[in-house]
């Protein structure tokens, strides 16, 4: 009877079995399934990387998830790389107890690093890299005991490497790079005996290097750069048998290299620079570094000779042992290394016979050269006419600061690639070659600080990409060759202190693209200074002192408006300064002196509110000083002697400064402060004072009658006629704001619906406070153009005062660096449909380049240095225009990266007039006097308008500030970093000045080649950021100064400037 029990019994246990195999299915898959909808739940945005995370769908089948084939409905991998997100990661991904491998990299995921994630037991892979994580690692991480890759660099994760991972005993590789990891590095890392990388670079590790790191057999990479370390290199690093790349530049390391470095026969790349080491390098250098493609010792205290053993490391690509103390002469072997980059410059190498340039003679026998930097040491001789047969790839070749004498070998033409060609500083004569000319790439060319004589070629003209150029204190002769006006991309020129001669070529003030400086003084140009220079309209230094001009002074130089500094002194200009002179509110220098000038000093100079320095000595000018200088708070130098001038001076102002003003050669002045020791100006007699009151009296009343009796009849006529003249209550044209004229055409609704297919979203190329943008083209004054259109939303509040703001501001000014409005629309209510057509900017806003957008899958956008500082610039520029050279002077209220747009060339547009307050009107009367109330976006904000404070151009000095410090940090003033009072001024202040390289934006040094530059920039940039957001109003910059700043720290950069002493 047993049996037959048993089998009556089995459908029942099969039914029981099935029943709990689906439950516990079930319940598997809703564990998994509530753990990614928290995930997602857990984002503020996401992209369409996520439209397919519906529960209408298997989760198994969902983007980025991969289910397990072993354990159905159970996640195994996930992989959301690159897809945009922005949130926290959910403590729920614990739950997903099968998953062996989570990629969350390149997005935008804050908050800490979830706890949980400990309880993922069979994870393996884990990269939450790129990020804008917080907080520490968690000391539970040990319990992933097969974990073999953790990825968590480029976020902001602090504390110390967490004893836990000591048990991670299968780790193969460790990125824990560009965070804010602190302490020591721990002793134990030596333990984990499988690691092949280890990446700890750009933290703030302090301490030394553990000589434990040498037991790491198994180690390829090891990057410990850019950190605070000190100490010795530990000699164990040497027993390290497989490592091929070792980094350990810019930390504080000294002593000597261990031996032993140089003998791992597998290191391919050894990164030392920027360090204190120091002693001498090894004579056998070379020998056991069979592999070696990159060698850079830059920037530390080595003595003695470059080994010539070097030459056996025939992989070498970049030797680098610039700014040491290297002394001796270049062994000739070293030109058979055949490298890429040859990086000497910055020693005391030296060179005297033609034997000594031998290791350029070897060079030539290499078709892969580069880059030959030579320049700052104590080369002399001849160069070599070899020099010809260097590689045609040639691309940088920089002698500069050397005592080379002779002429520029002929061939130095034959590089059709060449950049860079630096020959300043030296002892070169003879002529410029005419196969310069030849040189199409060269963006680059100094010759200045020689002996060079004849004339300028006029094969100069065919270097169109030319940007840099520098012929000064030469001998040159003869004239200006015409098609220098071919240079269309050239920002600085100076030709002075040379004997060119002959007028100037009208062609050179064409070059609109000069924007740095243009030097012309101290040579013999003569006849008139022509009117075609005030083309130079983004130009900041214009000198042209010490020539044989005469004429008269055209008007035109008005028209540049970017212009700081203004040399004519030492000419023969004849006649008056010309009143339009006053329009260069720019202008913190104008030098007139030593010139034939006559008549009176324009009283409309004293407009000029930003002029520090005016020097007008060494003329003929006559009568009064115009009272308006005396109001000039910023003028500090005034010289005025040895003209005619006479009557009073002023007492007030510059006039008051004992060392800034004189006066001496004029006879006849008078008054002024005692301590002039001028003569007293004599007193008008006061005649029938009595009469004159009663005759000025009788005139005031009778004139008052007569006006009170026009507006009486005026009134009168008015109304009689009002009825007549009344508008009907229908209307039938389209209403315009009422700045509309000819100069801006009249679009309709359906012009702008056309030429952006209907404001499709497809067309939507950005979102704003009150409304969108839309891309689109259109035909405006016969010309078919790509335009962006505002279109407002009239749900939003404030979007229609909004609206008739920017019209307002939009059509009272022009800049070059001001967003450009080409007309407008509006209905006929002025309440459903508003839009403002502008100029399309190709390259978007700043905001985008700055930040998500750079993590876009396959797009990365990079500013670079150059870049970001010309940026800078523009804004500056626009900033300087609104508050003291557009009438009425102007406060923008809200400056931020997404208001500041990018056109053709990357130059910057500021953009967003919605808040923007009138200052002054245009007959200087201050209009803004009221305390405020919050005007702007936080982070950005002054801090006085939070406060009440008035509004004022140093709050948007203030902005300034902020936005310059994101442009080169990648960290907006919102992040949820900066919480409790901890700003991003304050996160500036921390790493000022010595530790900027760990605050910098890491995807800026992933495109630029010299650290030691960005180093000495950022070193400016910041302390200049900081200056503008100081906490008081009255302690900031003014926008001018920041302006002068700027261009300082452009012209460093270009200058080539690569380390500053106490910089980082």
């Amino acid at each position: 009877m047993l049996p037959v029990i048993k089998f009556a019994l089995l459908p029942s246990v099969l039914i029981l079995a099935s029943a709990s195999s689906f439950w516990a299915l079930a319940s598997s898959n809703k564990t998994d399934l509530d753990a990614l909808i928290a995930l997602k739940a857990g984002l503020s945005r996401h992209s369409y990387a996520l439209d397919s995370w519906n529960t209408t769908a298997d989760f198994c089948q969902w983007h980025g998830v991969i289910c397990s084939l072993n354990h159905k409905q159970r996640v195994s991998a996930l992989n959301l790389s690159s897809a945009g997100l922005r949130g926290y990661v959910a403590p729920s991904l614990g739950n997903l107890t099968y998953l062996r491998s989570l990629d969350l990299s390149y997005n935008l995921f804050h908050g800490e690093v979830p706890w949980t994630i400990s309880q993922l037991s069979q994870m393996s892979y884990l990269d939450l890299s790129n990020n804008l994580l917080q907080g520490e690692i968690p000391w539970t991480i040990g319990q992933l005991r097969q974990l073999s890759h953790l990825y968590l660099s480029n976020n902001s994760i602090e504390g110390g490497i967490m004893y836990g991972l000591r048990n991670c005993t299968r780790l193969v590789s460790i990125k824990l790079g560009l965070n804010k990891l602190h302490q020591e590095i721990p002793d134990w890392l030596g333990g984990l005996s499988r690691i092949e990388v280890m990446s700890l670079g750009k933290n703030k590790f302090t301490g030394i290097i553990p000589p434990s790191l040498g037991n790491l057999s198994s180690l390829r990479i090891l990057n410990i750069n850019d950190n605070q370390l000190s100490g010795p290199i530990p000699e164990s690093l040497g027993r390290i048998s497989k490592l091929e790349k070792l980094g350990l530049q810019v930390n504080h390391l000294s002593g000597t290299i261990p031996r032993t470095v140089f003998n791992m026969s597998s290191l391919a790349h050894i990164g030392l620079q920027m360090n204190e080491l120091s002693g001498t390098l090894p004579s056998g250098l070379g020998n056991g570094l069979p592999k070696i493609d990159h060698l850079i010792l830059a920037l530390n205290h080595f003595t003695g000779r470059v080994p010539s053993s070097l030459a056996n490391a025939t992989t070498i690509q970049s030797l680098d042992l610039s700014v040491n103390k290297l002394t001796g002469s270049v062994p000739p072997e070293i030109g058979a290394l055949c490298p890429n980059f040859l990086i000497l410059k910055g020693n005391q190498l030296k060179s005297s016979t033609a034997q000594d340039w031998g290791f350029i003679t070897s060079l030539t026998n290499c078709t892969s050269v580069k880059g030959v930097i030579l320049r700052h040491n104590r080369f002399s001789g001849v160069l070599p006419n070899s020099i010809a047969n260097l590689s045609r790839q040639l691309e940088f070749f920089d002698i500069s600061f050397n005592e080379i004498y002779g002429k520029i070998p002929v061939g130095i033409g034959n590089f059709p690639y060449l950049i860079k060609l630096g020959l300043s500083r030296n002892r070169f004569t003879g002529a410029i070659p005419d196969s310069i000319g030849n040189l199409k790439m060269l963006q680059w060319l100094t010759l200045d600080n020689n002996r060079i004589s004849g004339t300028m070629p006029s094969s100069l003209g065919n270097l169109t990409q030319l940007e840099h150029l520098s012929v000064a204190n030469s001998v040159l002769q003869g004239y200006l060759p015409a098609n220098l006006g071919n240079l269309q991309r050239i920002v600085d020129a100076n030709f002075s202190n040379n004997a060119l001669s002959g007028p100037l070529p009208t062609e050179i003030f064409s070059l609109s693209s000069l924007s740095y400086i243009l030097d012309l003084s101290r040579n013999h140009f003569s006849s008139y200074l022509p009117s075609q220079v005030g083309g130079l309209t983004k130009l900041t230094y214009l000198y042209i002192h010490e020539n044989n001009l005469s004429g008269m002074l055209p008007d035109t130089p008005s028209n540049c408006e970017s212009l700081m500094e203004l040399r004519l002194d030492g000419n023969y200009f004849n006649g008056i300064i010309p009143l339009s002179i006053s329009r260069m509110r720019g202008l913190v220098l104008l030098n007139l002196t030593k010139n034939a000038l006559t008549g009176a000093i324009p009283r409309e100079i004293g407009l000029m509110n930003g002029l520090k320095e005016l020097y007008l000595a060494h003329n003929n000018l006559s009568a009064q000083i115009p009272e308006t200088l005396e109001s000039m708070t910023s003028l500090y130098q005034l010289d005025i002697s040895f003209n005619l001038l006479d009557g009073q001076v002023p007492a007030r102002g510059v006039f008051a400064n004992l060392t800034g003003f004189l006066f001496d050669g004029n006879d006849k002045l008078c008054g002024g402060i005692s301590e002039l020791h001028l003569p007293s100006c004599p007193t008008k007699p006061v005649v029938h004072r009595q009469r004159i009151t009663h005759v000025v009296q009788n005139a005031v009343i009778s004139s008052a009658s007569i006006i009170l009796l026009l507006c009486l009849i005026l009134a009168l006529v008015v109304f009689s006629l009002k009825g007549k003249l009344r508008i009907p209550s229908v209307r039938t044209a389209p209403l315009a704001p009422s700045f509309m004229n000819d100069m801006y055409p009249r679009v309709s609704y359906s012009d702008l619906a056309q030429a952006t297919d209907g404001f499709t979203a497809n067309n939507t190329v950005g979102t704003g406070r009150y409304g969108c943008v839309y891309k689109g083209r259109m035909l405006l004054k016969e010309s078919v153009i790509t335009v962006a259109v505002k279109v407002f939303d009239p749900e939003q509040s404030g979007s229609s005062r909004s609206f008739v703001a920017e019209c307002k501001v939009l059509s009272k000014i022009r800049h070059r660096n001001l967003i450009g409005i080409r007309t407008c629309c509006s209905d006929l209510n002025q309440n459903d449909f508003k839009a403002i057509v502008f100029d399309f900017m190709p390259h978007g806003d700043l905001d985008k380049w700055l930040h998500h957008d750079t993590y876009a899958p396959n797009s990365v956008k990079v500013l670079t240095l150059m870049q970001r500082l010309s940026i800078a610039v523009d804004i500056a520029a626009a900033l300087d225009y609104l508050h003291n050279n557009c009438q009425p002077a102007m406060v923008h209220c809200d400056l931020k990266p997404s208001n500041i747009l990018l056109g053709e060339g990357m130059v910057a547009h500021v953009g967003d007039f919605g808040l923007t307050k009138i200052v002054t009107d245009p007959e200087g009367e201050q209009l803004i006097n009221s305390k405020s109330s919050v005007v702007g976006t936080i982070g950005y904000v002054a801090p006085e308008y939070g406060e009440g404070g008035q509004i004022s151009p140093s709050g948007d000095v203030y902005s300034f500030g902020i936005v310059l410090l994101e442009m080169f940090t990648a960290k907006t003033p919102t992040e949820a970093m900066f919480t409790g009072g901890f700003t991003l001024l304050e996160y500036a202040k921390m790493a000022y000045p010595a530790q900027l390289m760990e605050i910098i934006d890491p995807l800026l040094l992933s495109v630029e080649n010299t650290q030691g530059d960005i180093n000495s920039i950022m070193y400016f940039v910041t302390r200049l950021a900081l200056e503008c957001s100081r906490k008081r109003p009255t302690e900031r910059l003014s926008i001018r100064d920041v302006v002068a700043e700027m261009n300082k720290i452009m012209a460093c950069h270009a200058a080539g400037v690569t380390r500053q002493s106490g910089s980082g």
